[in-house]
Parts: structure tokens; C-alpha cells; sequence
């Protein structure tokens, strides 16, 4: 990692400095929020995890963040590092401050115990160079008013309510349906604080953008217990013909096929509207499966999150895995150099819920495999294909079949993403 200039240190940031933390955040970023929304958005940042660079005169000239995640992988969780608020001044970039703050996360995050940092990308060409990989990819849909959904049992006898947000009856339930929803999915990353939880539910004016404000679809079974939920918006639109209210979803999600068909049913034919659009849906997501048109709804795929192992051997022990395999890395890390040498990776016995876990170990055998760290984060929720990382070039293979075996075993059944931005 690049030195700082003179005269610049590392210094934790406590909550006491909160506004010139957020402020060299909002210079680097070109926004600055109205006291009232910054009055009703929870700041979710942990004080004991927040960074910045220092210059000589005492004042702020790059900030960074991380949260203390549980990252859902195949078969398993392992600790990591959410980094985040990470920004620089527009007058102190190109000088190695951000490479000086990735090098103090990296280095903390492992003090910590935590094998692994993921984050979202605000530009896609920072991250790959310090072995972040592209982990998964989110669907946005545009789908038209009244798109028709194919018949799943049991959807009928479900119940549906639709009403304005608020935040104290909703948080909870939000927070729930969420963390039961994503279970089992990669990547599906826990709000784990009460800020975390209560971030989704909010609703300043500012962010609205002309809509509505923000209303809440539930889906209930006939104990009345909660099954799926939508959060979105309308926006008051007319032209020569009539309404055409465009519809914004902020999120949703459903805990069965039942409940995702109820929803999408209601939220596909509300009146005055003319198409819904979706926002960070799995690739898998049921509702790509419900659509009788798929053609119709106007797909958009975007890179959601990015993985970096820090502690390779603890990482790759730390997931479960669909197939047999012995295969020895050779793993490429220009920032970590305890990574940066052959691992043997060997599974074990079946689980009972078919999959395998494995061992990491260090060798001086022949490699089957060469790969940059980075590809090795984005294979790591098993979203990204290893044999199609050869085909790219990206892999080297050494043995033959090995990329074929490898990318198997690394693949897993359901497609990883995190719903929200973090």
C-alpha cells in the first residue's frame, strides 16, 4: 500500500468529530443532505470501526468506515468487514490516501478476527486493484401494469394490506421478513444494529423525488402472521391519455412462492399505474420465474456486491462446498503476501444436506490452478464460475479438468446478492 504524504496520519475517528467525518464524506460524494433529513435518517455508523486521514493542521482529508457483518455463505457465515463511507477530498485524491485507508482496513479488519470485507462500489475500477472481486450481480426489473403471473397454490387464501410507513409499527417487521427471507441465500448480508434496521423504513421528504410517501405492501396468512412485503412509492404522472403513475419498489421480499405471487399480483395491477420497476432483486428471484411474459419486463443487470478475502485459508474453510475436490491454488496477492503462495483446498466427508466442508493447508505442490486473489473473492459466493474465469483468461490452468472440477465444487444452487446498499 502507497505511504501517506508527510505530515498525514491514520486516527480513529470517535462520534464527538461525527460531523467532520460526515462532511468530508458529503464533499467527496457532491451532496449535502438538509438538516431535516440528516435529523430523520439514523446514522448507522460504529465508532469503533471509523477512520480517517489526518493532515498536520488537525483537520480531515479522507474518511473510511466498516460494519461488523456475519457474510452469508454457501452453506455456512463467516465474520467481515462492510467497508463503507469511504471517500477523499477532491483536493487530496491521487496522493495514496485511499490506498493508506484500504491497508489500515485490511489490517484491522484481521486483527478482528474477520477473514473477509465485502462492500458496493461506487465506481467499479477502484476495487479490483486492491482484490476485491465482483461477487454478485442484482436484477432490476421494469415490468409493465398487469403483466400476468403463472397460478401457485395457496396464494389466494393469503391476505393483503396496504398502508403509509411507519416506522415504529414496521421496523420489526421489516427487519424479520428480511432476515427470513434471505436465508440460506450468499451474500444476503443481516442489518444487525437497531440503526441498520431502522434505515429502510425511513422516509424524508427529500428522497422522494415528487412520489408519494413511502407505502408498505404486507402479504399475511390466515393466522395473520407475515409472509412478504414490498416498500415503494407512486409518482403522480398524467398525460394526454390518463394516469400513467410510474411505480418504485425500494424493496421486497417474500418467504415462499405463495407470498411472492400474492404480492407481485397486487403490486403489478395497482390502479393509476403504468409499469413498476424493482430494485436489487436476486438473479434467481421468484418473480423472473411468475412472469408468463418475461420478454415484457425490461431487465437491467448491475454488479452488487464485491468480496476480498483477507485470510485466504480461513476464507475458503469458512464455506461449504457442492462437490468433491482436492486442488492446490496457487494464489496471486499483491497486498497480503501471506496469501500469496499454494494452498491445498481438500473437502471432507458429505454433509448431511449433501454439501462438503474442507481444509486449507499450505504446499509445495504443483499447482492445478493460478488465480489473483480477486477472482478468487468473486468465485467466493459461488455466483461467479471459475471454469468461465479460464475460458476469460483470468485462471490459468495447469491440470487438465481442473477448472471444470473447481468451478463445480465452488458453484453454488442459489444466486448470491445483498438486497440493500450498505
Amino acid at each position: 500500500m502507497s505511504p501517506l504524504p508527510a505530515g498525514y496520519r491514520i486516527v480513529s475517528v470517535p462520534e464527538s468529530r461525527k460531523d467532520e467525518f460526515v462532511a468530508v464524506d458529503h464533499l467527496a460524494f457532491g451532496f449535502e443532505p438538509t438538516p431535516e433529513t440528516l435529523a430523520e435518517v439514523p446514522n448507522t455508523l460504529e465508532w469503533d470501526r471509523t477512520m480517517a486521514v489526518e493532515r498536520a493542521d488537525g483537520t480531515l482529508a479522507a474518511v473510511h468506515s466498516s460494519y461488523a457483518f456475519e457474510l452469508p455463505v454457501p452453506g455456512a457465515s463467516v465474520p467481515c468487514a462492510g467497508l463503507t463511507w469511504v471517500g477523499v477530498r477532491p483536493d487530496e485524491r491521487r496522493r495514496g490516501l485511499l490506498s493508506a485507508m484500504i491497508g489500515t482496513h485490511f489490517e484491522r479488519a484481521l486483527g478482528r478476527g474477520e477473514p473477509v470485507s465485502a462492500l458496493f462500489a461506487a465506481e467499479t475500477a477502484i476495487y479490483g486493484r486492491f482484490g476485491y472481486g465482483s461477487a454478485a450481480d442484482d436484477l432490476r426489473l421494469k415490468i409493465p401494469r398487469g403483466a400476468k403471473l403463472r397460478e401457485i397454490a395457496g396464494s389466494e387464501a393469503l391476505t393483503v394490506s396496504f398502508e403509509p410507513v411507519d416506522r415504529e409499527r414496521h421496523t420489526d417487521l421489516v427487519s424479520d421478513l428480511h432476515r427470513r427471507a434471505g436465508a440460506g441465500r450468499p451474500g444476503w448480508m443481516p442489518r444487525n444494529t437497531a440503526a441498520l434496521q431502522a434505515r429502510p423504513v425511513v422516509d424524508p421528504p427529500a428522497w422522494r423525488d415528487g412520489g408519494e410517501p413511502l407505502r408498505i405492501v404486507v402479504v399475511r396468512d390466515q393466522d395473520g402472521d407475515p409472509r412478504a412485503y414490498a416498500l415503494l412509492r407512486r409518482k403522480e404522472t398524467w398525460v394526454d391519455a390518463g394516469p400513467r403513475y410510474p411505480v418504485s419498489v425500494r424493496e421486497s421480499v417474500a418467504v415462499d412462492a405463495a407470498a411472492a405471487h400474492r404480492l407481485w399480483s397486487f403490486v403489478l395491477d395497482l390502479d393509476l399505474t403504468s409499469d413498476v420497476s424493482t430494485w436489487l432483486l436476486p438473479t434467481d428471484d421468484a418473480l423472473v420465474h411468475l412472469l408468463v411474459d418475461v420478454r415484457a419486463a425490461l431487465p437491467r443487470l448491475a454488479d452488487n456486491v464485491w468480496v476480498r478475502l483477507l485470510d485466504v485459508p480461513a476464507a475458503l474453510a469458512g464455506r461449504r462446498y457442492l462437490a468433491p475436490l482436492d486442488v492446490v491454488l496457487d494464489v496471486t496477492d499483491a497486498h497480503l503476501p501471506a496469501n500469496a503462495r499454494r494452498w491445498r483446498l481438500v473437502t471432507g466427508e458429505r454433509g448431511d444436506d449433501g454439501t462438503y466442508g474442507a481444509r486449507v493447508e499450505p504446499t509445495d505442490a504443483e499447482p492445478a490452478l493460478t488465480v489473483h486473489v480477486r477472482e478468487l473473492g468473486a468465485a467466493y459466493l459461488g455466483g461467479r464460475s471459475l471454469t468461465a474465469m479460464v475460458t476469460a483468461g483470468l485462471v490459468v490452468e495447469h491440470a487438465a479438468g481442473a477448472a471444470l472440477q473447481a468451478g463445480g465444487a465452488f458453484g453454488w444452487p442459489v444466486a448470491p446478492v445483498c438486497s440493500w446498499v450498505f
